[in-house]
């Protein structure tokens, strides 16, 4: 049997607003452990389960660009941005699909939040025949409240690395990844008071957030002033 074209692409969107440590270090460890050839970074434009981006598709854009910058196998890729509406994940594969082939492994990577409410997003199953979906998932977390995605797990699960490379799409595979406590609400928070947000996210972001002011506007209600950043688990949607 043919075997598809060696190298696997991964696929990590969301509005990166701001891209911190929290995204950047998950994502390496799925691109170390899968050994993808690459890993395309891909801002959303209009967010459909979530409040919409604060910063401007072009400042995002922007600050993905220099967090990124000089990691071996990532890349921003903007189709979402230049496409106007909604930003869907199965629109998204499918351009990808046009441009890639019908052969290349594409890794959809999701948070583990996010893959429990899979069946809410739109057109799952069309998704699972477009990618691979990498659950990125906290050391002991639970999963799988939803009677279908456990039936869909059990028949999808792949347990080698090998099972992703020989399919395009189609199976589901779990990594643990390293879980920092860091959400992109809370660094707004802290721009927007004028407090630093340094080692939460790269120097060279903040740098764009300052000087565009990506947030400078007051603080949503009930944020409290305090040293601390609200507790949020990685989704890869933050």
């Amino acid at each position: 049997m043919e075997r598809p074209p060696r190298g696997m692409i991964g696929v990590f969107g969301g509005t990166f607003d701001p891209i911190h440590y929290g995204h950047l270090r998950a994502a390496l460890d799925v691109h170390q452990a899968l050994a993808l050839s690459e890993l395309r970074f891909l801002p959303l434009n209009v967010a459909v389960h979530r409040e919409q981006p604060r910063a401007s598709a072009a400042q995002r854009r922007a600050m993905v660009e220099a967090a990124i910058g000089g990691e071996p196998g990532f890349r921003v890729d903007d189709r979402e941005l230049a496409r106007a509406g909604r930003s869907y994940s199965v629109d998204t594969l499918t351009s990808l699909r046009r441009e890639l082939g019908d052969k290349r492994p594409i890794c959809l990577l999701v948070g583990g939040d996010a893959f429990n409410g899979f069946f809410d997003w739109h057109r799952p199953r069309a998704i699972l025949e477009l990618a691979h979906l990498v659950v990125m998932q906290r050391p002991g977390a639970a999963i799988q409240h939803d009677a279908r995605l456990r039936i869909e797990v059990e028949r999808r699960r792949a347990t080698c690395r090998d099972e992703l490379e020989r399919a395009a799409a189609g199976r589901i595979w779990f990594e643990s990844v390293t879980q920092l406590d860091i959400s992109s609400t809370g660094i707004r928070h802290m721009l927007a008071l004028g407090r630093s947000p340094r080692y939460l996210l790269p120097d060279a972001v903040i740098a764009i957030a300052r000087d565009r002011g990506c947030y400078t506007a007051q603080p949503a209600p009930g944020w409290r002033d305090d040293s601390r950043t609200p507790r949020r688990h990685i989704s890869g949607k933050s």
